[in-house]
């Protein structure tokens, strides 16, 4: 009996208490980020779903455990707390920030403060368990949480690698695009699958680390190209590099961010591209692609309207397959 109650009690901790009996103690979150994904957002508070045990909890800016129990429960939880805290309606011009692979939204948190800060964005950090579902569950999340931003007026998409992806997926699933959606910023985005994982494909260790988001970047690339969007709103890139053919990992073929190369970041129909000595893993954090980011998102270039390099072609392959893409202006990488 003890060992039941004691089972029970850590289930409760974990997330893995049955939706019909919710302790709803107020109390911090033991991490788990793999396993949760947002799926509602107001303001900074959130309702996310655990992706193993199905149940859901609602926290605050400072990832203090609210609510949890169904859906519903941790809904009705915000709306009292909505109504005992006088917390005002949501309005303005939002930024949501999508990570990369192997990540959470703590990624993107200097970036995101950059956007509020000097932008005065509403900044929407998304947290989705990248390892654990392929980019179409993903992108259901990601429309479940554009759909619920209520009073905003204006959405803009910044992703870092991975996130791009996803942002793409859900676009491509869209029937009607949002009419207030603005602009997106790609940062080191794998528009054309990424090298390392196609050669670490079978290998057991990447396969179990990163489940189907590995596959589909690599071995499965083909197949989840197909389904996804160039997007309708206006939207730049930035890749890391630096310009000297080689790039920071001399495995890469080309110059390259030291995790893919920047052919493959190019994608057709960008408005701006640009190609900063950064990173991959850091390239949120660099001071100029924070100013360039901004600076896209409010003038819809990265450095001034003259100097765009709008891309007109597709980019290599993972495999080195199609032809290169060409920006339309010949001005040297800033």
């Amino acid at each position: 009996m003890a060992v039941a109650r004691l089972s029970a009690g850590l289930g409760r901790l974990w997330g893995a208490e049955p939706a019909d009996r919710p302790l709803n103690v107020p109390m911090p979150t033991l991490g788990g980020k793999q396993f949760w994904a947002d799926e509602f957002l107001f303001h900074q508070w959130r309702i996310q779903h655990n992706v193993l045990t199905g149940h859901y909890r609602l926290l605050d800016e400072n990832d203090f455990r609210h609510a949890w129990g169904t859906f519903d429960d941790c809904r009705a939880a915000l709306e009292r707390i909505k109504v005992a805290r006088r917390l005002p309606p949501m309005r303005g011009k939002a930024v949501i920030l999508l990570h990369g692979l192997f990540r959470s939204r703590d990624a993107m948190s200097k970036l995101g403060k950059h956007l509020q800060e000097w932008g005065g964005y509403a900044v929407f950090s998304i947290t989705y368990p990248s390892t654990q579902s392929g980019a179409a569950e993903h992108a259901q999340a990601l429309a479940r949480i554009v759909a619920g931003l209520e009073g905003i007026e204006e959405i803009n998409f910044v992703a870092h690698s991975m996130g791009n992806i996803v942002v793409r997926q859900y676009l491509a699933d869209l029937k009607h695009p949002d009419p207030r959606f603005r602009r997106m910023v790609m940062l080191a985005p794998p528009n054309h699958g990424s090298l390392a994982a196609v050669v670490a494909a079978e290998n057991v260790i990447f396969k179990t680390l990163t489940g189907e988001a590995g596959q589909e970047l690599g071995a499965q690339w083909n197949t989840l190209e197909k389904r996804l969007a160039t997007p309708s709103l206006e939207f730049g890139v930035i890749a890391g590099g630096k310009q000297d053919g080689r790039g920071f990992n001399p495995l890469l073929p080309g110059d390259n961010d030291g995790v893919i190369s920047v052919d493959t970041t190019r994608l057709a129909g960008a408005a701006d591209f640009a190609v900063l000595p950064v990173l991959h893993t850091f390239i949120m954090n660099d001071a100029k692609v924070q100013q360039y980011t901004l600076r896209f998102l409010q003038h819809g270039h990265f450095l001034s309207a003259k100097e765009r390099r709008p891309l007109a072609a597709t980019a290599l392959s993972p495999q080195g397959a199609s032809a290169t893409a060409t920006p339309t202006s010949g001005r040297k990488q800033p």
